[in-house]
């Protein structure tokens, strides 16, 4: 995991970068993050063009292109590493209108009440307005 910034509380937001820590994800929050990480990873991968055309030499960017053109799946951590909140932003956390930001908690549940703080701490980070009324899914 990526750190990406500190939010009050003692709280961290960090970024998912494997499907290793997206499946981690999943089990501690009971939702089903791993499956769009995984979906998301490889409509990027399939839109990488090599700039090379050696074998060996085909995908040395293609991590980087991954991470410029997937979502941010991001997660807030606790001062113990317990997971509070799973975030879903656009690629690189540039503004995006066309793209549907997702914020949930465990089991999908509202995060807002108990941590609307990290969350505004997040998107103040990235330059983003996360209100509850366009990033909470399940209203």
């Amino acid at each position: 995991m990526q750190y990406i910034c500190d939010a009050p509380g003692a709280k961290t937001w960090f970024r998912i970068e494997t499907e290793g820590e997206a499946a981690l994800e999943s089990d501690a929050m009971s939702h089903a993050v791993e499956k769009h990480f995984r979906n998301a990873w490889e409509a990027a991968a399939s839109s990488y063009q090599a700039a090379s055309s050696p074998f060996i030499e085909r995908n040395i960017g293609l991590k980087a292109h991954i991470q410029r053109m997937m979502p941010l799946f991001l997660t807030l951590r606790d001062a113990e590493g317990k997971t509070l909140v799973t975030a879903m932003l656009p690629p690189e956390g540039r503004r995006d209108p066309s793209f549907r930001i997702i914020i949930v908690g465990p089991e999908n549940r509202d995060p807002y009440p108990e941590h609307e703080e990290a969350i505004a701490a997040l998107g103040h980070h990235f330059g983003l307005t996360l209100s509850r009324a366009d990033c909470y899914p399940y209203r």
